[in-house]
């Protein structure tokens, strides 16, 4: 909506607005917001996509400025009258009370100008209200005092590793339960001797149980990866204010920050050792959101396998049966679809389009600053949305339920020629390849073709020559599982 079209609007209806003053002019705002001019700015020249604040960006910013209220009240820069109200303030949206007063788009301004002046807004509105005046008088002042020591340049990149931290254990226990639960299904199919499979062609055996150990300890090893991400989040620049020389900071803001920050978080936070690097650079979330495009590559795996291990029953591999939880066809009556897996596809696919966006916005810095951070920001946050709740849907809804479909992974096996690779040490491999070749052919199992030209004396020790009798074929085939070496956990 244009600002002229904007103001005759807002003047049918002048009792419900209030006018405040920037640098720029006057402007009307909802009488009862708590956010001011500066944030309606924003609603007016970015009417992008609709969508607002992560609760992980709003907690992070009323964080930081709870910490900063107090921080500065006790170096003595703060007026004693409006302490008290700034930190009840501040506290009250660390605690999710004004979640709807943040209304701007995250594609707007560069660096988060936006989002920081809207968080200033409404913790000084609050704050006024709370000492007896009205919104937009501003006896707290949104710059002055809200954001006394402060640039968006470093709260803006502070909350953002705030904000991933946040939600860092309840993923990362997420993630926990997926690996847990293939763990479980590794133990539970240990015994399900099937057709291993490389290039989609049939491959030598191997166990269930192995194929799904090696799905658990993907998982884990994407999990260590996350937490070592992770641990660049904790260093803190905050104090560096608008390029990193602290300017307008008191000396001791900085240090004092960080173990407020702590404190108040309970998180493991660290100094930056160069603040001017903590403005300039994006890498420790782009490093961040690596990790996370890691795991999702990897979740994406496994969903496509799960999607082909179970496809069929009738026409398909029909080796995994997913629980069904819901018709899958509109048209067609009975059918069933692998909609958990789908899902998880789904989630993933946007997960890697969101560490793209992450990708592409940390290398547009340009000397003391990046610009893109606030599109940073809502794609690192929606990404660890989207991992939490998707993962936990698959692990409860598909993952806990799997049953192995046992008669046709033995069926499929039992038809693998492929298997003749077990007589490759007895018979070598160009006299396994013609058993390959004659059994497609005649359409008789390795086995049935193995043993008739046993008996008929056609099949030599590769060692000596001596004949292969028909007891030593029928020992290598007998039990299958020996030749699926090693335990599922590389026991």
């Amino acid at each position: 909506m244009g600002l002229s079209l904007f103001i005759g609007k807002m003047s049918i209806m002048e009792s419900n607005f209030r006018i405040e003053h920037d640098s720029l002019g006057e402007l009307p705002v909802p009488a009862k917001a708590l956010y001011g001019i500066q944030t309606q700015r924003a609603v007016i020249n970015f009417p992008v996509s609709g969508l607002k604040p992560w609760k992980a960006f709003i907690w992070s910013m009323g964080t930081i400025k709870l910490a900063a209220a107090r921080v500065n009240s006790e170096l003595g820069l703060l007026p004693p009258h409006i302490v008290d109200t700034l930190i009840k303030a501040s506290e009250e949206v660390v605690a999710g009370q004004w979640d709807d007063q943040f209304v701007v788009d995250p594609f707007q301004a560069g660096a988060g100008t936006s989002h920081n002046m809207n968080t200033n807004e409404v913790i000084a509105n609050r704050a006024t209200i709370l000492l007896g005046g009205q919104p937009g008088e501003y006896i707290v002042h949104p710059n002055d005092h809200v954001n006394m020591s402060q640039s968006t340049n470093d709260v803006i990149p502070t909350a953002i590793r705030l904000g991933c931290l946040w939600r860092l254990d309840e993923l990362l226990l997420t993630i926990d339960h997926l690996s847990g639960a293939l763990e479980q299904k590794a133990l539970e199919f240990d015994d399900v001797v099937k057709s291993g499979r490389t290039h989609l062609q049939d491959a030598v055996p191997v166990r269930l149980g192995q194929e799904f150990s090696a799905y658990a300890t993907a998982i884990r090893r994407d999990r260590a990866r996350i937490e070592q991400a992770a641990i660049g989040l904790r260093r803190l620049g905050i104090g560096g204010t608008a390029v990193g020389t602290g300017i307008n900071a008191h000396p001791l803001y900085h240090s004092r920050m960080i173990s407020e920050l702590t404190r108040l978080t309970g998180l493991q936070l660290v100094s930056s050792d160069n603040l001017f690097e903590s403005m300039q650079s994006t890498a420790d979330m782009l490093d961040f959101s690596a990790s996370l495009r890691t795991l999702a590559v990897t979740l994406t795996r496994i969903a496509n396998d799960f999607r082909l291990l179970s496809s069929g029953p009738a026409t398909g591999l029909d080796e995994l049966r997913l629980p069904p939880v819901q018709p899958g066809s509109s048209i067609m009556p009975g059918k069933v679809n692998p909609v958990l897996a789908e899902m998880l596809n789904m989630a993933m696919f946007h997960v890697i389009g969101c560490d793209t966006t992450v990708l592409l916005s940390s290398q547009a810095g340009q000397l003391e600053l990046n610009v893109m951070m606030p599109i940073m920001a809502h794609n690192l946050f929606e990404m660890m949305q989207i991992m939490i709740g998707s993962i936990n849907a698959f692990t409860e809804k598909c993952v806990l339920g799997l049953t192995a479909n046992r008669e046709k992974a033995g069926l499929w096996l039992s038809q693998n020629s492929i298997i003749v690779t077990a007589l490759n040490p007895i018979i070598g491999y160009a006299a396994g390849a013609a058993l390959v070749k004659e059994s497609l052919q005649s359409q008789q199992n390795i086995r049935e073709v193995a043993l008739r030209k046993a008996r008929e004396n056609q099949l030599r020790h590769l060692k000596d020559g001596a004949p292969v009798t028909e007891n030593e074929i029928i020992t290598v085939f007998n039990d299958l599982k020996k030749l699926t070496l090693g335990g599922i956990f590389g026991g």
